[in-house]
């Protein structure tokens, strides 16, 4: 029997978490009951076979990588410090990891990247070019050259970890995707997002600073009207080429 894979949540509102752990497991294309869930904002990293999982998928956060560490709150603290524990087996080894939103500055700090708030975009599309090497790895094969997907961040990688890969850029956020070895992965952007799951977190997190409330009503036409439907395919890839 083909082995699971593993998501690992950060978000502390029920309604938006059991929103994205359903579109990423939606969109990996493994089907139902391949992807076991633990939701680290409730409760610490439980002891992980890794042997057992096919990959390891993690998703956006409240939490930002790049802010002081004096005004990180105690949870925030432990799962910086358990998914730190995690990736230092999952490097060593080589092993498939796609990290998505916080996912990026959660690789990217581990490996030593500048992770800072030069390159935030408000909640939307970005326009995603792929570089001559993201074109040419597996994770991007049926993407377009150029592609709109959704975007919504406080901090971006504003320098690259040493050694790795630069597969996806755009205009207002150079580092839109990147690959460590040749199995750990992660975007900026959202590959797991369509217009209803967008629409959903811009109600749920409306003052929480990722805009101005007053434009809610803007955002949502926007979602509606939006094609983001190549995206998807970096999460079938992924279920499809470690499954």
């Amino acid at each position: 029997m083909s082995r699971p894979f593993l998501f690992i949540g950060t978000r502390a509102e029920d309604e938006v978490a059991d929103a994205e752990f359903t579109a990423v497991e939606r969109f990996l294309g493994t089907g139902s009951g391949r992807l076991d869930w633990i939701r680290l904002e409730r409760d610490p990293m439980p002891a992980i076979d890794l042997d057992r999982y096919a990959g390891f998928i993690t998703g956006g956060s409240p939490f930002n990588s790049s802010d002081p560490v004096g005004s990180k709150s105690a949870v925030q603290r432990r799962v910086e410090a358990e998914l730190a524990r995690l990736l230092d087996a999952l490097v060593e080894r080589d092993l498939p990891f796609l990290g998505a939103c916080y996912g990026i500055g959660t690789l990217g700090s581990h490996q030593g990247a500048l992770i800072d708030r030069t390159f935030g975009e408000p909640p939307g599309t970005s326009r995603i070019e792929l570089t001559p090497e993201g074109a040419r790895d597996p994770l991007c094969a049926g993407l377009p050259d150029s592609f709109d997907a959704f975007v919504g961040h406080k901090e971006a990688v504003r320098e690259l970890p040493r050694g790795a890969v630069l597969l996806a850029t755009s205009q207002r956020c150079p580092v839109q995707m990147f690959r460590v070895r040749q199995n750990l992965y992660a975007t900026q952007f959202h590959p797991e997002l369509d217009a209803a799951g967008l629409i959903g977190r811009l109600g749920a997190y409306q003052h929480h600073g990722y805009f101005a409330p007053e434009d809610l009503d803007r955002l949502v036409d926007e979602a509606h009207r939006s094609d983001v439907s190549h995206p998807h395919q970096v999460l079938a890839n992924f279920g499809a080429r470690y499954a």
